[in-house]
């Protein structure tokens, strides 16, 4: 499979709460913030399969030393396929030598992370407020 990866913020609304309701993201049950959030982040990077949106992932920066990789979400017909892999790729290019890259990584996600040469961040414990509940 050929896959599209670029930066773009010309994404229609209903393809990616598609995605996040696929996935079942808590997220997509607030579609205009969501949209909003991504259109308005640092960088936003999609994954497209013919004309289908199939992933994305966004970056939230201060645009000098710090990002943080909040989104990497991928439509589960293709996971597994490279895809999540290429759109990392893409938006770390932007971000390569910045002093921290940060995210927050669970279940089978932690593997992907670490493949892609994320560490735990020493005896940092990560804290939220979450409104959300598939976590």
């Amino acid at each position: 499979m050929n896959f599209i990866i670029k930066e773009t913020k010309n994404v229609k609304q209903g393809d990616i709460i598609e995605i996040y309701k696929a996935n079942k993201w808590s997220s997509a049950d607030k579609p205009e913030l969501l949209y909003k959030a991504l259109l308005n982040s640092h960088s936003f990077v999609t994954a497209w399969y013919n004309e289908k949106l199939i992933g994305l992932g966004n970056a939230i920066s201060d645009g000098h030393l710090v990002v943080y990789y909040p989104h990497l979400i991928i439509h589960p017909d293709f996971q597994g396929k490279g895809v999540g892999k290429l759109i990392l790729k893409k938006i770390q290019e932007k971000y390569a030598d910045f002093h921290q890259q940060i995210l927050v990584a669970n279940g089978k996600a932690i593997d992907f992370y670490e493949k892609s040469g994320f560490k735990n961040a020493g005896e940092t414990k990560p804290m939220w407020i979450y409104q959300g509940h598939e976590h």
